[in-house]
């Protein structure tokens, strides 16, 4: 059985991997109601964990403090469920996918990447053929997904996320391929990224691959 995060930890964590942003869209990174996020961010605040800026963008974003307490409180979390071996295989095992993933995702983008032809997707056999190779990449990214689940919770929603993205791709809508604003295939696949740098307490810079 996967261990449950506790819920205020949960929510810091969509915080920081939302970075910024206003309490739906930190819900639905970690799979909570946005009812139930609110009080606790408000709450973050409180705390001096999290700050609030209202204006043209609004939205929460954690402070030093709050950084520093989350990544405690991870490392705690993993430790805890005896889950860290598992979660360093399920991040090589993502490293290999990633650069191809995002490949694919510049296909998308670009007819020509080193001309910086912008892909117009008038050409739908090219289109299809991009869609057939995220469905591919997909298929070997399912079970990693699958795998972390089992370890802890907060991992079981990446792989219905992607798998709700594709579906959207494969229906027609390309907006949910690379389409930053929305719980795209790339905004998601991003997010686990995130979320297993933070995990194991890995600088995105220092990544070895």
């Amino acid at each position: 059985m996967s261990a449950p995060s506790d819920p205020r930890m949960l929510i810091m964590h969509g915080l920081r991997l939302k970075g910024f942003g206003e309490a739906a869209a930190i819900a639905e990174a970690v799979g909570v109601a946005e009812s139930d996020a609110k009080p606790v961010l408000d709450e973050l605040v409180g705390d001096g964990l999290a700050t609030y800026r209202d204006g043209r963008l609004s939205g929460f974003s954690l402070t030093k403090d709050g950084r520093a307490q989350h990544a405690l409180e991870l490392a705690t979390e993993l430790d805890r469920a005896g889950g860290r071996p598992a979660v360093e295989e399920g991040y090589r095992r993502f490293l290999e996918l990633n650069a191809p993933l995002l490949s694919i995702c510049t296909a998308w983008q670009l007819r020509d990447a080193d001309q910086g032809i912008v892909n117009d997707h008038t050409d739908t056999a090219y289109d299809a053929g991009v869609i057939d190779q995220l469905a591919e990449l997909h298929g070997a990214a399912a079970p990693i997904c699958g795998d972390l689940a089992a370890v802890l919770d907060r991992f079981a929603g990446y792989g219905p996320r992607l798998a709700h993205a594709l579906a959207r791709v494969q229906a027609g809508d390309g907006d949910w391929f690379t389409k930053p604003m929305i719980a795209s295939y790339h905004t998601v696949w991003f997010e686990m990224h995130e979320d297993l740098l933070s995990t194991l307490g890995i600088e995105r810079g220092s990544e070895s691959a």
